[in-house]
């Protein structure tokens, strides 16, 4: 460790102060951000982000906007049965697993949830196709809870600027939760998967558009 006590204090004060100010921006432009999957309830919430794994937001809506309406609770999804999800989501990627995946987690809510979905990591992680990142954004979206959800976008972003540099999604998500002020954590990894989608992208991020472009470290701006 270099520097000493005073002089290491200050520069935690200085990080604090620019992450503060990163999301107080971030903020002002959209202070009510949201996720770009379109559902219903929580039901259809999970499907849709099952089924957005490897695959674009714009997709997943394109193919539940004929699938949710007849199929928007656990009951109504196995009614369909996994030949008629399929061909539903067949333009989504790897979409034969995924239905495999929608209708066995249905019968498992109806069996061991009361077809609810549950509100805990545990329980979540535990149906089919459910990850670490859907589970976040499940507990995020529909519960409120102030998870962060690592998609490629959020990990570029948070190594890129940086804000919590890491070399996995989970060591990110841990980052993450460590430095966000509070009042900015529910709705920061919104924030950030939209600025990494939009703005901070993967080949070439619009620095000159980009609202934080004085507070990022990154070495490598882009210029008009």
């Amino acid at each position: 460790m270099t520097g000493t006590p005073r002089t290491r204090g200050r520069k935690a004060a200085d990080d604090d102060a620019r992450i503060r100010e990163i999301f107080a921006r971030l903020a002002a432009r959209n202070p009510h951000p949201r996720g770009e999957l379109d559902y219903v309830n929580p039901f259809t919430l999970l499907v849709a982000v099952v089924l957005s794994a490897q695959a674009t937001d714009v997709g997943v809506n394109r193919a539940t906007k004929s699938l949710f309406p007849v199929a928007d609770t656990p009951e109504k999804m196995l009614a369909l049965g996994e030949e008629a999800l399929r061909e539903k989501i067949k333009t989504i990627g790897l979409f034969r697993a995924k239905a495999k995946n929608v209708i066995e987690l249905s019968r498992q809510l109806i069996a061991r949830f009361d077809s609810q979905v549950p509100k805990t990591r545990e329980d979540l992680e535990s149906l089919p196709g459910v990850g670490r990142k859907t589970a976040n954004v499940v507990l995020n979206i529909a519960f409120g809870e102030k998870t962060i959800a690592v998609d490629t976008h959020l990990f570029r972003v948070s190594n890129r600027i940086p804000l919590a540099p890491g070399k996995t999604p989970e060591a990110v998500e841990r980052g993450l939760l460590a430095v966000v002020p509070d009042d900015y954590l529910q709705h920061a990894h919104h924030w950030l998967i939209l600025h990494g989608r939009y703005i901070c992208k993967a080949r070439k991020p619009d620095c000159p558009l980009c609202p934080i472009a004085d507070l990022c470290l990154w070495p490598e701006k882009t210029t008009v």
